[in-house]
């Protein structure tokens, strides 16, 4: 099947979804950290994650991974120039799990601050009242209804991200995209590779739906 390249493609999905369960991980504190600055009471964090949103929302992710990419590798570079430091290459896969992890944080941190503002207040003030402590209404009374608002919008952030990978290997790492349009050009069969590379994708997204559709049944909407 497909010329004796599945296995290498195989090989390269794995690359794939540890590229994105890692930058999903990444996405998802930058995500957080996000959420918690614009909610805070700190003028200055709301601006600087007001930015970080702004800029992130309005770039392409390409545009984005060749900034971070090269302008990243270029910064460490001049730090390690500066302490005496031989010159550093930054490795593909680090700079892809950061690159769109920082990318996909700024989507996760509209989503949080959103579902956490759909929790009504008074939930918050009911926890107090009952004699919780505040880390315990944030776990156990606020952090239940945030995830039920949140799910959707961090499934389609997850969606989106697992066809962003395609993106890392234009900084040269060795994921399913590089190796399937290697095989195209040996076997000068571009169509039954990407249609493959199509198929593969589709599956991965059909089995996330339905894992984050099991998940979100445990938090079912209020009657």
């Amino acid at each position: 099947m497909l010329h004796g390249y599945l296995p290498a493609i195989l090989a390269g999905l794995r690359t794939t979804l540890l590229i994105a369960g890692l930058s999903l991980l990444t996405a998802t504190a930058l995500g957080f950290v996000g959420a918690a600055a614009k909610l805070g009471p700190s003028a200055a964090l709301r601006r600087v994650a007001g930015v970080y949103t702004t800029i992130i929302r309005g770039v392409p992710e390409l545009v984005l991974m060749l900034i971070v990419f090269y302008g990243g590798q270029a910064a460490v570079n001049g730090v390690g120039a500066a302490l005496g430091l031989d010159y550093i290459d930054v490795n593909p896969f680090v700079a892809g799990v950061l690159t769109l992890g920082f990318i996909f944080g700024a989507y996760l941190t509209e989503t949080f601050r959103g579902a956490i503002l759909a929790v009504p207040p008074g939930q918050a003030e009911a926890g107090r009242a009952l004699g919780l402590r505040p880390m315990q209404v944030r776990r156990m009374v606020v952090a239940p209804q945030m995830i039920r608002h949140a799910l959707p919008g961090y499934t389609n952030t997850w969606l989106v991200m697992v066809k962003a990978t395609a993106l890392v290997s234009v900084i040269g790492l060795d994921d399913m995209v590089n190796r399937a349009g290697l095989a195209a050009s040996a076997t000068r069969e571009p169509f039954t590779f990407y249609a493959a590379l199509a198929v593969i994708y589709l599956g991965i997204t059909s089995v996330s739906l339905l894992l984050l559709a099991g998940i979100a049944r445990r938090y079912p909407a209020p009657a």
